[in-house]
């Protein structure tokens, strides 16, 4: 065994240990250079990191500057503010003194001008009562004196009681005449065929037509002298009188129209229709003269239209 160890040995050249030197040399500076290289590397990046965080810091610190000079101004602003409201409250409160000051002195004005009030109505109020207390005794004796009159005043109504019945017998008297009075009156046909009212012969007949108040009447007196007469809202010309045979002929004019009534005779119903009236106009002349006729123009009350 040894002996071939020996022969290994032996067999080993000096050329081949020198090369293995060479090959640990050239790792040696291999490694010798990548260390080198790795520490420029980490020195270059040791360098970017402490730039780096200069940069940040010197941001930091003024993103601080910034904060800190906002900060600073709110709180002044917030401060300023306070102290506004600070001032505000105190004027407030002083304005609120003197409110409340003002507000006492008039109360207290008030209060005496109510209490000056009071007094002075308590006192017209004495007054009145006194004036009452003399003006119920006046009253009482003009009570007594108007009680008298009244029983003077009943007396005077009997009295007057039995005019009044008297008066109511006149009436009644004078209701009888008129009575009798229309009784004796007639209805008479009129010219254009209409059954006429009651008809008034003479002025006695015509008073009593006026008191039944049916009908409007106006006399009229009209000679051949005389131009158109106006006789109520009508005009009427007298164109012939014949006393002889008591007929007559006259010119009416209204409505814008003018109709000729011939040979008429005395109490006949002379009728004309005027516009706007259902019931007729009637001319009754009850007096035939010399060239005049006298007679009354008989109109309704009630103007009411007739059918056409």
């Amino acid at each position: 065994m040894s002996d071939m160890f020996e022969n290994s040995a032996a067999h080993k050249t000096p050329p081949q240990a020198g090369q293995q030197h060479t090959g640990l040399f050239v790792g040696l500076f291999a490694g010798l250079v990548i260390a080198l290289g790795g520490i420029g590397y980490l020195a270059m990046r040791n360098s970017q990191l402490s730039d780096q965080i200069a940069q940040m810091q010197d941001s930091t610190q003024a993103q601080i500057s910034k904060l800190s000079a906002a900060t600073t101004s709110l709180l002044e602003e917030r401060l300023q503010s306070v102290n506004q409201e600070i001032d505000a409250v105190k004027s407030t409160g002083e304005k609120t003194s003197t409110a409340v000051r003002q507000t006492r002195a008039q109360a207290q004005k008030q209060s005496e001008e109510l209490q000056s009030k009071l007094d002075e109505q308590q006192k017209q109020t004495t007054d009145e009562l006194a004036q009452l207390k003399d003006t119920t005794s006046n009253t009482s004796n003009t009570l007594n004196a108007v009680s008298s009159d009244v029983n003077n005043v009943k007396t005077d109504v009997g009295g007057v009681r039995n005019d009044v019945t008297a008066v109511k017998t006149d009436l009644g008297t004078t209701q009888s005449n008129l009575d009798k009075t229309t009784a004796d009156l007639k209805r008479a046909m009129g010219d254009m065929g209409v059954m006429s009212g009651l008809i008034a012969t003479n002025a006695k007949d015509l008073n009593a037509l006026r008191a039944l108040g049916e009908r409007n009447y106006v006399e009229f007196d009209i000679s051949r002298k005389d131009a158109a007469k106006k006789i109520g809202d009508i005009s009427v010309t007298l164109k012939k009188a014949d006393m002889g045979h008591n007929r007559y002929t006259v010119s009416v004019f209204a409505d814008d129209k003018l109709v000729e009534k011939r040979d008429r005779t005395i109490n006949e119903p002379v009728q004309l229709y005027i516009n706007g009236n259902r019931l007729p106009y009637e001319i009754v002349v009850n007096q035939v003269k010399k060239d005049e006729i006298v007679g009354y123009l008989s109109t309704p009350k009630l103007t009411v239209a007739r059918n056409q």
